[in-house]
């Protein structure tokens, strides 16, 4: 089993931030990698994720392992190609373990004027298939604990307080 790290474009990154994926797939990549073969994955100089090879082809379909989407690593100078094991497992190491999983609430919400509650839903998932993770703010937090909502829009989180941004732009 090799070591290797593999790059992906700028717009892929965003992607694979706005989505929870299994597998992320590569167009081309780099030759010799192998299915098995531990994989960093680069976005913008930044190791964001540890993945396993597990096709390959004209393609790589690199399945993730462990992700640092929120703190990716920098790692300036990484290009798709193989690594030395100890160079490796440096950038592995400081992606840090799986944290334990809890439980969030994740809503989106906007006023909609309908005839009746059907047409509102209709015209609220034309909305949310309209405006996407681009436009349209989601607000999240843990459960039990409605204090703590953030708003996100494109996986970062997002200050939606007109009053606060009103303030920005007076000071």
């Amino acid at each position: 089993m090799a070591q290797w790290s593999v790059v992906i474009p700028s717009e892929q990154w965003a992607t694979e931030r706005l989505f929870q994926q299994d597998v992320v797939v590569v167009q081309g990549g780099p030759a010799g990698v192998s299915p098995g073969d531990e994989v960093l994955l680069v976005a913008d100089e930044q190791v964001v994720a540890l993945a396993r090879v597990e096709k390959t082809g004209g393609y790589v379909a690199l399945a993730y392992v462990r992700r640092a989407f929120d703190e990716p690593i920098p790692a300036a100078g990484l290009t798709n190609g193989p690594l030395a094991e100890a160079d490796f497992r440096r950038f592995a190491e400081r992606l840090g373990r799986t944290q334990p999983k809890r439980s969030w609430l994740v809503s989106v919400a906007m006023p909609i004027e309908a005839v009746n509650p059907a047409e509102a839903v209709r015209q609220f998932w034309s909305h949310v298939n309209e405006l996407g993770p681009r436009e349209l703010p989601t607000y999240v937090w843990p459960t039990g604990d409605e204090l703590a909502m953030q708003a996100f829009v494109l996986g970062v989180e997002a200050n939606q307080d007109p009053e606060e941004e009103d303030e920005e732009d007076e000071g």
